[in-house]
This record gives C-alpha cells, structure tokens and sequence, in this order.
C-alpha cells in the first residue's frame, strides 16, 4: 500500500517515514497545502497522512482538492489539535477519520489499513464530535436522483464510492459479480453519469458514505 504523508515539521515527518516503512510504501511527503495537492496528484497513494493545519490554507483545502480530480484517494487526518471544529472541518471534506499525534505507531498502521479498507477511524473522544455535528444536517429533503435508485442500487453505489472492486462488492452482498454489474449500469443510466469515478463523486457530493 502506498502512503504519502503532509505535515509542516520536518521532524515529525521524518519520524512517520521512519516507522512506516517496514508496513507502507512512502511515495511522498510535502509541507505546504500546494506542494502536497500537486505531489499527491502526481504520486497516486492510497492513503494520504494529513496533518490539520498546513501553510496556504489547512489540510481541509488539501482534501477538497484532491478529491475533485482523484477522489478513490483516502485521507487520514492527523493533528495536535483535538479541537472540534477542525475534526468536523476536516470530515465534512471527505478525510476519513481522525486520529491525534499521541497515537502509538501500531495504532497508525492500523488506522491506515483501516481507512484504505473503507472504515472510518477516531481516536476515542473524537468519534462524538462528528456524530453530534452530522446529527445537525436535516434529514428527509428530496433528492429525486437519490429517490430513483432502488435500496440495492444505493447499496451497491455506497460500495463503489469506498473502493470496493465489483468482485469485493458480489462477496460482500452474496450476489453474482454480473449482477453487480447490473445494478452500476442501472445506476449510470439512473443517474447520467459515465463511470465509477463520477460515481464515486456523486455519492461524496451527498454524503453518502462515511
């Protein structure tokens, strides 16, 4: 798995390298917004290890970004800082879960492997600000795209947005892998878009994924 890490201090950096590299492969680090949304762009990861507050406008600025032209690359914040608004800041960009500097390098490597696996990690306390934050946003507004999708449709498009490979999807919804490519198709035309990575956008756009 590929692992690009953005953080201002040099040392911390070179410390997250460090204790990766026996697990991940660290194509890249940066320590400005800028150089980390070109050099992540240009190096593909599969995770990016972001910290909050960057030069030239915060890893928030580096997860919108990104996700506009590459949005199958998953973020994972971490930070000094366990302040609320930067936990919900952050999420509400699309990073897939948070977790503090004080984190022990196991936890790390299983926090990486978690997110790249589709799940959405917190260290513990942070976990409640998000629930509290996204417990807000009204429920029930009509989305007539949304409303046209059948309840397995919906299924099976959350499970593109996370990654998952048709085959993955078939396993995990014990069906064929013909039929799941039944259900993208009626989704595509459902939804006029042309392909996964539209889809996947599409389904972010909506929140309707972690």
């Amino acid at each position: 798995m590929k692992v690009f890490v953005v953080d201002d201090h040099d040392l911390f950096r070179a410390g997250v390298r460090a204790e990766l590299a026996d697990t991940f492969e660290v194509v890249g680090e940066a320590s400005d917004t800028d150089a980390a949304i070109e050099l992540i762009r240009e190096r593909e990861p599969d995770v990016v290890l972001l910290d909050v507050h960057l030069p030239g406008g915060g890893g928030r600025i580096v997860v919108e970004e990104v996700r506009k032209t590459h949005p199958d690359i998953v973020f994972l914040a971490i930070s000094a800082s366990d302040a609320p608004e930067d936990v919900v800041s952050v999420v509400h960009a699309g990073a897939r879960g948070y977790v503090t500097k004080t984190i022990a390098t196991a936890e790390l490597i299983d926090a990486i492997a978690r997110v790249a696996e589709g799940d959405a990690v917190f260290s513990p306390r942070l976990a409640g600000f998000v629930l509290d934050a996204f417990s807000a946003i009204p429920v029930g507004e009509v989305d007539p795209e949304l409303d046209s999708l059948s309840a397995r449709e919906r299924e099976v498009l959350q499970y593109i947005a996370r990654g998952y490979t048709y085959r993955e999807i078939a396993e995990e919804l014990y069906i064929s892998v013909k039929t799941v490519e039944s259900h993208v198709s009626a989704v595509l035309r459902k939804l006029q878009l042309s392909n996964r990575h539209e889809l996947t956008r599409w389904a972010h756009q909506r929140r309707l994924v972690d």
